[in-house]
């Protein structure tokens, strides 16, 4: 099937790029296409004018800043998994990328098309999540900054208003003696995760936990902060008693479920993802290599 007809806009600059968006009221940006054009041929998705921001030199690029590392939002995934720089400062976003598709999607695909995109089982918005990043975002009347914990709203849904478009993403660098580690588990390689963990964790003196962030994927529309995990490791000794009581907590996470994956599966996967992810991240803050 193809997709219905459109009209495509391929502007220079950001300025015209926001313009075509407000000027025209069912409009998509197309970014990497790998979820958008896929939609569009099924007629799940039928915009009227197409704005591709693959022109758009704004768009593009990695640096670090004062607030943490700096991603445009066309910046493409495979960009992000061979940059040494994402490496150092954001190790949890070098690996998650690596488990988004395969080479070829993650050649065209883009870190914000991921985020805006919002699928429940992709990877990127569960590192997001985990790292509080920020996501910058300008339309016709004003530029703002997003937490991502608002920017899902529902399904599919994020809390772009109209018009609006993300322009890049702030990621806070990761602390010298912290570990992370992104692990999900799928069909076969390259499939949607079924349930995916992001991991961080710092350690202090003798092992001591002095910040952890757990984020899930798959379960839900978006991904799910453990608020109530991240809390109970704060201040415990990166030991098996805190991981295996970590992994209890997550194991009892509400999650949707369906007829091949029911919500007690996905549940049972929480729990057992989470204490490797947390094993792995504490080995990589220098804690004990096995617990």
């Amino acid at each position: 099937m193809k997709a219905p007809p459109f009209r495509y806009h391929a502007p220079e600059d950001l300025a015209s790029a926001v313009a075509l968006l407000a000027q025209y009221e069912n409009a998509r940006v197309l970014a990497g296409g790998q979820s958008l054009m896929p939609m569009m041929n099924l007629r799940v998705a039928g915009p009227d004018h197409l704005i591709d921001l693959g022109r758009i030199a704004d768009l593009r690029g990695i640096e670090e800043t004062p607030q943490g590392l700096r991603i445009g939002a066309m910046v493409t995934q495979r960009a992000l998994e061979k940059s040494e720089l994402v490496a150092r400062a954001c190790p949890l976003l070098s690996e998650a990328v690596t488990h988004v598709g395969h080479q070829q999607t993650r050649n065209r695909g883009t870190l914000g098309g991921s985020l805006c995109h919002l699928d429940p089982g992709a990877e990127l918005p569960v590192a997001a999540a985990a790292l509080d990043a920020v996501l910058h975002v300008v339309g016709p009347a004003r530029a703002r900054d997003i937490a991502f914990a608002d920017f899902p709203l529902d399904y599919l849904t994020s809390s772009l208003a109209p018009g609006e478009m993300l322009v890049h993403v702030t990621f806070p660098r990761a602390d010298r003696r912290s570990g992370a580690a992104f692990l999900e588990f799928n069909r076969r390689p390259a499939d949607f995760a079924i349930v995916s963990v992001a991991v961080t964790l710092t350690l202090g003196a003798e092992g001591v936990i002095t910040q952890a962030t757990i984020a899930i994927g798959g379960v839900s529309h978006a991904p799910v902060r453990l608020a109530q995990v991240e809390n109970s490791l704060m201040g415990a000794r990166a030991d098996e008693a805190a991981f295996a009581g970590a992994a209890a907590l997550a194991a009892l996470t509400p999650c949707d479920g369906d007829e091949v994956y029911p919500a007690d599966y996905r549940q049972e996967l929480c729990g057992v993802l989470v204490r490797r992810a947390l094993v792995i991240a504490a080995a990589r803050a220098g804690g004990p290599a096995h617990v």
